[in-house]
This record gives C-alpha cells, sequence and structure tokens, in this order.
C-alpha cells in the first residue's frame, strides 16, 4: 500500500476563557487538495482545551483516512510546544488531551507538528468561528 500522507490545518476557538468554543479542521493531500473540512462545537471550555480537541479531531479523521504520515499545521504555541516536547503539561485537564492525542501520534508511521501563523490557518479559524456560531441552532 502507498504511503499515505496527510496535510492538516487545525484549530480551536473559545470565545471568552473558558466560554462557547469549536473545534475546525482541514485535511489535505500531498498536493494540497483538500480532501475534508469538519468543525464541532464543544461546548464551553478554554482556548488551550479547544486547541488540545482541535488536534485530537484532526488525528481522528486522518486515521480513519488511513494516513500513514501527518503533518499537523497549528497556530497554537502551547500545543506545538508541548506536542514537541519543548514545553511541560502542569495543567491536568490537558495533561489528559496531551496523553490521548501522544497515544494517537503513534499510529502514525512519522509525523510533524508544525506551528504556522494565524494568517496561514484561515479556514481552519473560519470553521471553528462557525461551530461557535451554528451552536445556538443545535438542539
Amino acid at each position: 500500500m502507498k504511503n499515505r500522507k496527510l496535510v492538516l490545518y487545525i484549530d480551536g476557538a473559545s470565545r471568552g476563557n473558558p466560554g462557547p468554543a469549536g473545534v475546525g479542521v482541514v485535511i489535505k493531500d500531498e498536493t494540497r487538495k483538500t480532501l475534508k473540512e469538519f468543525y464541532k462545537y464543544i461546548g464551553e471550555t478554554t482556548n488551550n482545551i479547544a486547541e488540545y480537541n482541535a488536534l485530537i479531531y484532526g488525528l481522528q479523521e486522518a486515521l480513519m483516512l488511513k494516513a500513514q504520515e501527518v503533518v499537523i499545521n497549528l497556530d497554537s504555541e502551547l500545543v506545538a510546544e508541548q506536542i514537541n516536547g519543548r514545553y511541560r503539561v502542569r495543567d491536568e485537564k490537558i495533561k489528559q488531551l496531551f496523553e490521548q492525542a501522544l497515544h494517537m501520534l503513534n499510529g502514525f508511521a512519522r509525523f510533524e507538528i508544525r506551528r504556522i501563523a494565524r494568517e496561514e490557518n484561515k479556514t481552519a479559524d473560519l470553521l471553528a468561528n462557525k461551530a461557535i456560531n451554528l451552536s445556538g441552532l443545535r438542539i
């Protein structure tokens, strides 16, 4: 089977800290063709927890698409530095999400976490905010 590499753009957003929160995920193939866009309202939480939830949802989608390699692009300094081992994880709620994300990352032959500028992550940001905006319409 061909080694399938996917490129993810992920973002979590919270209006207020904590406040209504959502996640946005864009998955592209190696040619940068968009394969899937995903957004979900995740309730009231902090921005950092929303960012970790976005990572986890993105990884779940990549695993379902049978990726062997993933490049994860995100604008959260905290998540990028913690996953890359440069920042310690002190918060207990974040520690659980961090451990879940690391466990999922072990499902890939290779992964790369890249911190990008917010301007490069506009679509994932729009999706995360769309989830928050539509949350009032959900039953």
